[in-house]
């Protein structure tokens, strides 16, 4: 049982429209009322209603803030316990005070994640819906959001709660069997836990099968911009990024970090590194950036090499093609508005046509092939449309394969005819891995861990 209040500011901090401070806990009706001076008292206030008053400092009457006070009592609310939500006018000033004195009452601050962990414990949501809220707040595309937003709506835990109980199924049939045994013929169960464990087996993969895109939607695309000096590579970052990011010159060497910026391409986040020109150099600092350069370049999910075509290949670029060599790249011809000096041919010892896009970022020629080109690397030129329910979590991935090792192993002990006592603690354990995903099963240390992740007031 919770039994203390809590409170904390739900939107930025610094200057806006409004900012709302969430109180939520047993008390949190009185206890605001205290503060709160209105036409109706905020304790007679019905459910999902809205009311203008002052906050007031309760020893002198002293107004202290103009608000709107909006009253959810529990169960109908986003913790299950009654919540109260205060919009102030958004400024430092006004939040401090109205937090002030909040928590001069019996309310205390609130951790992070602290609310959404309350509809957790609540029975409202379970862990995987909780984890989703996370990732439609830090949402890069459109399509992160709806994925996450299915999720946040119970997509993926239906599928695993349905999954847990074809396994709870198989559990009881064989609870039966041992007590019972003298009804038991062996290897008629023996075909029931295969058929059960394959059963559920090829619903993890149908999920497992989504966790390469799921992650990409959830993280983005690692994107490093490499080449030499003055190929292009800033201004290829500003163009994707339809904005002047980064300083473009015609002095090599003017990048000297790497530079980061978010895109959305074909519905597809990427973390674009706009990174220092790769060549020999005696200066310290462009030195510095060249070895980030390389790090970045290691890293990166996607590299795309920038050449300038109106130049035969160099030395270091051809180089850098061998150490791209079976990575994920693309080859970007850039300065095509310029005589052309560089022999395609020896491009395509190390990549394939497809992988080739000639470009002039000055004219804005070529954008829309790289886009398509990087589409196609990575979802076949598509994301999956409809109703599909994307894993995009590094925690539910790993669950879901220990589960499928685990069900693996229960179908060749059934396939050997060992005891199904013993295949009892495969089956039982695949349903505890599954479990943790949507939180049933898991720890208080992992629950601590993961809403820590949260932002204050969330």
């Amino acid at each position: 049982m919770i039994s203390d209040t809590i409170a904390a500011v739900s939107t930025a901090l610094g200057e806006g429209g409004i900012a709302i401070i969430r109180v939520s806990g047993p008390q949190a009706i009185p206890e605001v009322a205290k503060l709160f001076r209105s036409r109706i008292p905020l304790t007679e206030a019905e459910s999902h209603t809205v009311h203008y008053g002052y906050i007031i400092q309760p020893e002198t009457g002293e107004q202290m803030e103009e608000v709107l006070v909006t009253v959810m009592k529990g169960p109908r609310s986003f913790t299950t316990e009654d919540v109260v939500e205060i919009s102030a006018h958004g400024g430092v000033i006004s939040v401090r005070r109205v937090m002030d004195l909040l928590l001069q009452q019996d309310i205390r601050l609130a951790e992070p994640g602290e609310f959404t962990k309350r509809a957790f414990l609540n029975g409202r949501i379970d862990l995987s819906q909780a984890e989703a809220v996370i990732d439609l707040i830090r949402s890069k595309s459109d399509r992160a959001f709806s994925v996450a937003l299915k999720q946040v709506g119970g997509s993926l835990s239906q599928r695993i709660q349905a999954l847990r109980h074809t396994l709870i199924e198989t559990m009881a049939h064989i609870e039966v069997n041992i007590d019972y045994p003298e009804h038991d013929v062996e290897a008629l169960t023996a075909e029931f836990i295969k058929d059960k464990s394959r059963e559920v087996m090829e619903g993890i993969d149908k999920l497992l099968k989504t966790a390469g895109e799921g992650k990409i939607l959830r993280e983005g695309i690692t994107t490093a911009i490499v080449g030499r000096p003055n190929v292009g590579k800033s201004s290829l970052l500003n163009a994707l990024a339809r904005d002047n990011k980064a300083i473009v010159t015609d002095i090599p060497g003017t990048t000297r970090d790497v530079i980061e910026e978010y895109v959305t391409i074909n519905n597809i986040p990427l973390k674009l590194l706009d990174t220092a020109g790769i060549r020999e150099t005696m200066d310290i600092v462009e030195k510095i950036g060249v070895e980030r350069s390389k790090a970045a370049f290691s890293e990166a999910d996607l590299i795309l090499l920038v050449l300038n075509a109106s130049e035969e290949l160099h030395e270091d670029e051809l180089a850098l093609m061998e150490q791209i060599h079976g990575r994920q790249a693309l080859v970007i011809m850039n300065k095509m508005d310029l005589p052309p000096r560089l022999d395609k041919r020896k491009l395509l010892h190390f990549f394939n046509e497809d992988s080739i896009v000639p470009m002039s970022v000055l004219e804005e020629e070529g954008l829309d092939k790289l886009e398509e080109a990087i589409s196609a690397l990575f979802f076949g030129g598509k994301l999956e449309s409809g109703d599909l329910t994307y894993v995009s979590n590094v925690r539910h991935i790993a669950l879901l394969k220990k589960a499928r090792k685990s069900l693996q192993d229960a179908y060749e002990a059934a396939d050997m005819l060992v005891p199904i006592d013993m295949i009892q603690i495969d089956v039982r354990l695949a349903w505890e891995q599954l479990g943790e995903i949507i939180g049933d099963t898991a720890a208080d240390s992992l629950l601590d861990q993961i809403f820590s992740q949260f932002c204050l007031g969330k």
